[in-house]
């Protein structure tokens, strides 16, 4: 079974940033695709960010020039830092990975979420 554990929400002012992380843990073998999404009260989840394995990466359009998917391979974590947010980036932001264990089997898993709230 594997863990995805988020930090780094909170409440900022618009124009401002933060840094979201999310670490993963248990029976990894590979982390191949890992992703950043959003979900809004009363909308659909959302792509924000999304990094390959190789460190290709691509983001919504919406976050273009604003944000910044990373991964660091060595501590299974994924980062999303975010800059000139805006009060529209308000919502629960949660990570995924797509995992291969050593049994050859592969899942996509998912952490809980963090707020993120942005005040006008």
């Amino acid at each position: 079974q594997v863990q995805l554990v988020e930090s780094g929400g909170g409440l900022v002012q618009a124009g401002g940033s933060l840094r979201l992380s999310c670490a993963a843990s248990g029976i990894i073998f590979r982390i191949n695709a890992m992703g950043w999404y959003r979900q809004a009260p009363g909308k659909q989840r959302e792509l924000v960010a999304r990094i390959t394995g190789g460190g290709t990466t691509n983001y919504a359009d919406s976050v273009k020039g604003r944000f910044t998917i990373s991964r660091d391979n060595a501590k299974n974590t994924v980062y999303l830092q975010m800059n000139s947010l805006k009060p529209e980036d308000t919502a629960v932001y949660s990570c995924s990975a797509d995992v291969s264990n050593y049994s050859s089997s592969r899942a996509v898993y998912w952490g809980q979420g963090t707020q993120v709230t942005v005040s006008s």
